[in-house]
């Protein structure tokens, strides 16, 4: 099954409904963000369809990235499409807790993984994929000779080598992350590794996401299976109970096509890695980017309009607090923009080329470049499709702009369409309060005894 994208024709529908109710208002609520809850739950299914189940393997747990989007709300959606959650830090195991996931159904990677944090869950079962031998050592001493609720697995890094993006590539010969595979004697102590610790049952592996091509990321999780399989044949059957086989699946932005798909994926994995699904290993899942992004939209009303060197601009209320990835690194993550007027209609205008920058006090503030577009006028809107994934969901607190509102978005056959509140907007004039000042009277608010530690 092919995932249902909230396309240009719903976008406008969902975007006329919200200026109808003023969720957007060009004096009260300038930018918001809606994620399509329809569309999460179509990808949910599009995922567990592509991947096979018993015989074939032990058992598939697909779990979300919660980096992708950590708002509770979203989690508590996926918890409840049977989704399981990865965490990287502290906080996103709270918001997973918080989100109703199961301990069993959470999976802890992270590579500085503290010992209050590591205590915490494995008391509470979560499972772990150590990130170093050192780290290893450290879950050993916690346990103290107990057998463990938690599933504990060892992160390898297979350096099968890195995709069109460096920053999202994990599987380079020098990469933070994980044991590295073909390093002088690294095997021989992974095996001694297993020989040790009784506990360690799993294996885990991520190549990396955006720009990394399938056939990289299926050989990486290839290596990870060859050497279950060495562990397997030095120690018996059932040594290895799984491999975590990471996520990463690349997203389409160029257009609102979902693709690469699941299945092609799988397809890919069947090809450099068919033990995978011969049954001997259960497996876990962790996309993240692909499960959101293309179920998600900005929208911010235009400002004012200018023109410098020749070039317009149009100065909009999105900016790098919510395209961080995009301001910063334009190459590697262009978006699209679409230009609406003030009702919320698509405009059909003779294209211009202009600039669409954001309002915050840097000149790179720009959510494009030189941009084809139907000429944008002050109290247009400007729609942001794709970015369910890591925009919105994680604002940067660049010059105290505060966070916008995000919606869940229903519709129906008729047209209809429910809207549900996943994030209150931030009023910028109480941000204080975040800093420990009391917003009326400007004076410190008083630590309370037993506050701090």
């Amino acid at each position: 099954m092919t995932a249902v994208p909230l396309d240009a024709v719903r976008r406008e529908r969902v975007l006329q409904e919200a200026v109808r109710r003023r969720l957007l208002d060009p004096e009260q609520s300038l930018l918001a963000a809606f994620v399509d809850l329809d569309g999460v739950a179509a990808t949910v299914r599009a995922l567990h369809d592509a991947f096979p189940g018993s015989p074939e393997v032990r058992g598939v747990l697909h779990t979300f990235a919660a980096k992708a989007n950590c708002l509770v709300p979203v989690l508590a959606e996926l918890a409840g499409h049977g989704m399981g959650c990865e965490v990287a830090t502290a906080g996103e195991l709270a918001r997973a807790l918080a989100a109703g996931f199961p301990a069993e159904r959470i999976v802890f990677d992270s590579p500085a993984k503290t010992r209050a944090e590591l205590e915490r869950a494995l008391e509470l079962g979560v499972a772990v994929n150590a990130d170093s031998f050192q780290e290893l050592e450290r879950i050993d001493g916690l346990l103290g000779g107990r057998v463990p609720a938690s599933r504990i697995g060892v992160r390898l890094n297979c350096q099968v080598g890195g995709g069109a993006i460096a920053a999202m590539s994990t599987a380079t010969s020098t990469s933070k992350f994980g044991v590295p595979l073909t390093d002088p004697g690294n095997r021989e102590r992974l095996m001694r590794a297993f020989d040790t610790y009784p506990w360690l049952s799993w294996v885990h592996t991520h190549t990396g996401s955006q720009g990394c091509p399938l056939d990289l990321m299926a050989r990486g999780v290839a290596q990870a299976v060859e050497f279950a399989d060495q562990v397997t044949a030095a120690f018996g059957e059932g040594r290895i109970a799984g491999i975590d086989i990471g996520g990463g699946l690349p997203v389409n932005f160029a257009d609102d096509e979902v693709t690469p798909t699941f299945g092609m994926y799988v397809e890919q994995l069947r090809a450099h890695a068919p033990r995978l699904f011969e049954g001997g290993y259960a497996v876990v899942t962790e996309f993240g980017r692909s499960l959101l992004a293309k179920n998600g939209f900005m929208a911010a009303y235009v400002e004012y309009t200018k023109s410098a060197g020749g070039r317009p601009i149009a100065v909009t209320h999105a900016g790098v607090q919510v395209a961080t990835r995009t301001v910063f690194s334009p190459d590697a993550w262009p978006l699209r923009i679409e230009a609406h007027d003030p009702s919320g209609t698509a405009k059909r205008g003779r294209p211009v080329r202009q600039d669409i920058a954001g309002p915050a006090c840097f000149a790179g503030d720009l959510l494009a470049r030189d941009r084809a577009l139907p000429a944008l006028e002050p109290g247009d809107l400007v729609v942001v499709p794709d970015t369910g994934a890591y925009y919105f969901s994680t604002p940067f607190r660049y010059n105290s702009l505060p966070e916008p509102a995000v919606y869940g978005v229903r519709t129906d056959a008729d047209g209809g369409v429910a809207f549900t509140v996943v994030r209150p907007a931030q009023d910028p004039w109480q941000l204080s309060e975040q800093d420990g000042v009391d917003p009326l009277s400007q004076d410190p608010v008083p630590v309370r005894a037993g506050d701090a530690r």
